[in-house]
């Protein structure tokens, strides 16, 4: 039972008597709760916005933060998931990731990295110095997808590495399939490291016992989501939870400190004391509500010719240890597209946007926020997309990976081929080369290649392919993929 009273909203308050109070403010922001916004962004985006953008030091809190409105406001998220600590970040999950990792594991320290990692991981390797211990996924080969390490990859990892600081482990995946959090946990424990959860699609699970197990349950001990994908806050809203001896929070704070900004947004954290609230007290109807429009829109997809939706089968077959039934995955190749095309085809003939997307499938993502009206859009626009299908041109043929085709070597610090000298070489002269930059296909944004990586031409074909097929790499040097950066050979 809570001894906290979770009927409170700290920053949200203190917005209202910042309002009440009616100062006049001589500091940032500049445009003085919205008096100096162009009348014109103003009819887009709504006065609102600017008049909840408050500085929090000396406009929601005092100089000396005497009332810790923000202390308070994490406090009450840490109880209502049942974590020792929370701490609040306005700069995304990208940022609380980069944190916990640096908490964890210091410039040239070993960590453990499940390989199917989003691309803000990566950057957290270069940018924190880490040695990457990468844990591969277990690949579908049938679905061309990758599925969490399971707690005996872990384990031969770590007995491969032990000055390893500890793991860091994805899930839920981009696709929704779930790892056994708790059995990595106890093998990470066994060898006195922590475990690092990157939940980001996962802010919902604490709040529904029908959902997949969050990890704050399933003894982890350090936890980061993204509120904003599946939770209430706005865009940027991240949290990262702590509990255990294993990671010391002053150190995390001290390192989310020297990465975070200075001008926090309070429009993210009066967003996250929100959505705390609303689900500590409404999450379990609302959730629930979800759940039930999921079997619903579900039944719905079953009966659609051409659509293979994926579900509970992944579990039965060894691929995921729980899936989260409000992610609904859809393979379209039985109506001869890829899942970029129906998601492109969705968009400009029927208004209707996918989460992700790649080769084979694309993904929807109901929340709490969806009901009937938006499952009913959903339903109808994948009913359509069968007579779409029929009138586009086929797409490039993919030339898909095996199953160890994208298990590259690393040979130097990801850190040290991203800062060495590089040089752009043709595609067709990049095998053999260490990468010296991530090429992400986006979404999900898992990098194929990642720097320090030895490349190979499985992966170049893999990469080529998918470019002519409709594959997104805008952050490659060159996204068209005619060319690759690479660490710069030795000179004689």
């Amino acid at each position: 039972m809570s001894l906290l009273d979770q009927s409170r909203v700290p920053v949200l308050e203190a917005l209202q008597a910042f309002r009440e109070r009616g100062d006049v403010r001589f500091g940032p922001p500049g445009h003085r709760q919205g008096r100096g916004a162009d009348p014109r962004v103003l009819d887009i985006v709504g006065a609102g916005v600017f008049a909840s953008d408050v500085l929090v030091l000396n406009g929601l809190d005092d100089r000396r933060q005497s009332q810790g409105v923000i202390e308070q406001a994490q406090e009450l998220m840490a109880d209502a998931v049942g974590a020792e600590h929370t701490f609040f970040s306005t700069c995304g999950s990208s940022l609380s990731v980069k944190s916990a990792m640096l908490a964890v594991a210091g410039p040239g320290e070993k960590l453990l990295i499940s390989r199917n990692a989003h691309k803000s991981v990566m950057s957290a390797v270069v940018v924190n110095g880490t040695d990457p211990v990468w844990v591969h996924p277990k690949f579908d080969p049938e679905r061309h997808l990758a599925h969490p390490p399971e707690p005996d990859d872990v384990r031969r990892a770590l007995e491969a590495n032990p000055d390893a600081k500890g793991m860091l482990l994805i899930t839920p995946t981009d696709w929704g399939s779930c790892a056994d959090i708790k059995g990595v946990a106890a093998v990470c424990h066994e060898f006195d490291v922590p475990l690092i959860v990157d939940e980001a699609w996962g802010a919902h699970l604490p709040f529904h016992q029908d959902l997949p197990t969050w990890g704050m349950d399933a003894d982890a001990d350090l936890v980061v989501t993204s509120v904003h994908k599946m939770g209430g806050a706005i865009e940027q809203s991240s949290v990262f939870h702590l509990q255990g001896d294993r990671v010391d929070p002053t150190v995390l704070k001290q390192r989310e400190d020297l990465l975070g900004t200075t001008s926090a947004s309070s429009l993210v954290y009066a967003t996250l004391d929100g959505w705390r609230r609303q689900m500590v007290q409404h999450g379990t109807e609302l959730l629930g509500a979800a759940l039930a429009l999921s079997r619903t829109v579900r039944e719905e997809i079953a009966g659609i010719d051409g659509l293979a939706l994926m579900g509970a089968e992944l579990v039965d077959e060894g691929y995921a240890y729980e899936i989260d039934p409000l992610v609904l995955t859809i393979d379209v190749r039985q109506l001869g597209i890829t899942g970029y095309q129906a998601a492109e085809v969705a968009r400009a003939r029927h208004h209707v946007d996918f989460g992700a997307s790649d080769s084979c499938r694309i993904t929807a993502r109901l929340t709490h926020s969806d009901d009937a009206t938006t499952g009913e859009a959903l339903v109808r626009t994948l009913r359509a997309l069968v007579g779409d299908a029929e009138e586009l041109e086929p797409s490039g043929v993919l030339d898909y990976p095996s199953a160890k085709g994208l298990q590259l070597e690393s040979v130097m610090l990801p850190r040290d081929a991203f800062f060495a000298d590089t040089e752009q070489v043709p595609v067709d002269q990049a095998a053999g080369r260490v990468a010296a930059e991530m090429v992400s296909p986006y979404p999900p944004g898992v990098p194929v290649l990642a720097p320090g990586e030895l490349i190979t031409q499985e992966a170049l074909d893999y990469l080529t392919t998918g470019v002519q097929a409709g594959m997104f790499v805008a952050e490659a040097a060159d996204p068209e993929l005619s060319s690759v950066r690479v660490v710069a050979a030795a000179k004689p």
